[in-house]
């Protein structure tokens, strides 16, 4: 049986949560706080080696996780944007790393199945990139071979990253998960005070999860619209 690829997580945490009013982070997040949640989710799909790329308030994001068995790097101009973090991100990784996942902090909700799937799914083919779908649309976190590490740090292109991996989507696979918080990112309180409703009824998914399951099912329409009755 071949070895599992080396996988590695990068964290994106530099930024400066403006939008939100309050640094994102630390906020608490159920019996921890987000960034805490988010390194517990890679830690339970079975990623060992976790980037956190920190930026604003370094010093106080770095002694938060210094008990967590990840690496903190420091992106020294993270007030250049987001691109300049997934650089340091990949610039910290592991040399044997084959693929990486990369995850805003403030995207907390992804579960740790999705990512073993996203993970299976890198293992059994030959996708260079590869986005977790829900209902049709892409979230976090991708999974990126290490294949395009020379092209990120060549430096980023109108668009950043986003537009650079556009350029390749003919490398990309689309896996179809369960998990509505691929979508849930968190720029506003009302947005926060969502996160958390859901986290506390995350053993029931939610009504949306629902509607996947029953399509993911095969089960027929009129069973669906009883169901929904």
């Amino acid at each position: 049986m071949p070895a599992k690829p080396k996988i590695a997580a990068i964290i994106l945490a530099a930024g400066y949560s403006s939008r939100m009013k309050e640094w994102k982070p630390l906020l608490p997040l159920g019996n921890t706080s987000i960034v805490g949640h988010v390194i517990s989710t890679f830690q339970k799909a079975g990623v060992s080696d976790i980037v956190v790329v920190a930026g604003h308030r370094a010093p106080e994001l770095a002694a938060a996780i210094q008990s967590k068995s990840v690496r903190c790097v420091v992106n020294e101009r993270y007030d250049k944007g987001m691109y300049e973090s997934v650089v340091t991100g990949v610039r910290a990784l592991p040399e044997d790393t084959e693929a990486f996942f990369l995850l805003p902090v403030d995207v907390p909700l992804v579960k740790s199945h999705s990512i073993r799937l996203l993970a299976r799914h890198f293992s059994a083919g030959a996708a260079g990139i590869i986005y977790p779908v829900f209902q049709g649309q892409r979230g976090h976190p991708p999974l990126i071979s290490t294949r395009f590490v020379p092209l990120i740090l060549a430096g980023a292109q109108s668009g950043g990253l986003r537009a650079l991996l556009e350029e390749h989507d003919e490398s990309a696979q689309e896996v179809a998960v369960l998990d509505e918080g691929i979508l849930m990112d968190m720029n506003t309180q009302e947005d926060y005070r969502r996160i958390q409703e859901r986290l506390r009824d995350r053993t029931t998914p939610s009504p949306d999860e629902c509607a996947a399951i029953l399509v993911q099912a095969g089960t027929p329409e009129v069973v669906v619209k009883h169901g929904r009755q």
